[in-house]
């Protein structure tokens, strides 16, 4: 039963990469570029944000969930198509950022018209940490450092952005949320690369997702350090048990004694 799990939880994880590169593939068998995809998916932010700024959040939520999928289909475009390239990715990292420039702007124009128009620097300052949080990371590999991970990545941010759209009323504490995991995120980041730049050795970012890194607890176990422990004091309980209760091994060892002395 448990290896039944395991292969489904496997084949769910594995499903949806598939599914994207056979959609893809598909895409290019219409003619479709991955340039093309990223072109598209900064086009739906741009009517994502005139969307949500003008009050309809539902069709911008729906809007951000089909930009969500044009930002993972060019990826697979551009590798079933073999069209990877340095100039795709830079092309595809300055879209996102124009794409978030869109959709945090149109949150702003929302908040401008509630209210109290104030609370629109939240969406602001989330630019501008979400901002920081990529150069970090370009800047580090730029130097020969990793400064992968974090629990605020670009797709968890937008995530966090689309449940603040679609569920408007606590949109301000979700924004607020977003903002303080983003700004501990780019701490995170920062203080890796430092302790990298100043040859503190750091654990590989983003193994916990795979699941290669096991906890301390099971490593600990099976180390053997804990089971031979436990086997010890096993082994000595046995070993208390077969000489007799404590009465009798006091007796013999009195009686030790005083064949000894005499």
């Amino acid at each position: 039963m448990i290896d039944g799990r395991r292969a489904r939880q496997k084949r769910k994880a594995d499903g949806s990469p598939r599914r994207r590169i056979e959609l893809g593939q598909r895409l290019v068998s219409l003619g479709v570029r991955a340039d093309q995809v990223t072109v598209v998916g900064m086009l739906i932010a741009a009517g994502t944000a005139v969307a949500v700024g003008s009050g309809h959040l539902v069709i911008g939520a729906a809007l951000l969930t089909v930009g969500g999928l044009m930002d993972a289909l060019d990826g697979a475009v551009a590798k079933a198509s073999g069209s990877s390239s340095s100039r795709g990715a830079f092309f595809d990292s300055v879209a996102d950022r124009v794409a978030d420039a869109f959709l945090l702007g149109g949150v702003a124009w929302y908040l401008l018209s509630r209210s109290d128009p104030r609370l629109a620097i939240l969406p602001m300052a989330i630019l501008g940490v979400g901002s920081l949080i990529s150069y970090e990371r370009a800047k580090a590999e730029s130097l020969g450092f990793d400064a992968r991970g974090g629990l605020m990545e670009r797709a968890e941010r937008t995530v966090l952005l689309g449940a603040a759209i679609l569920f408007h009323i606590v949109m301000v504490p979700l924004l607020v949320a977003l903002l303080v995991l983003s700004l501990g995120t780019a701490a995170g980041r920062f203080l890796r690369v430092w302790r990298q730049a100043s040859g503190v050795p750091v654990r590989a970012a983003g193994t916990w997702r795979s699941g290669t890194v096991e906890s301390r607890w099971r490593a600990f176990r099976e180390s053997g350090t804990y089971r031979s422990g436990r086997s010890d004091r096993a082994a000595s309980r046995r070993t208390r048990h077969e000489d007799g209760p404590l009465s009798t091994r006091l007796r013999n060892a009195l009686g030790a004694e005083v064949g000894a002395s005499g």
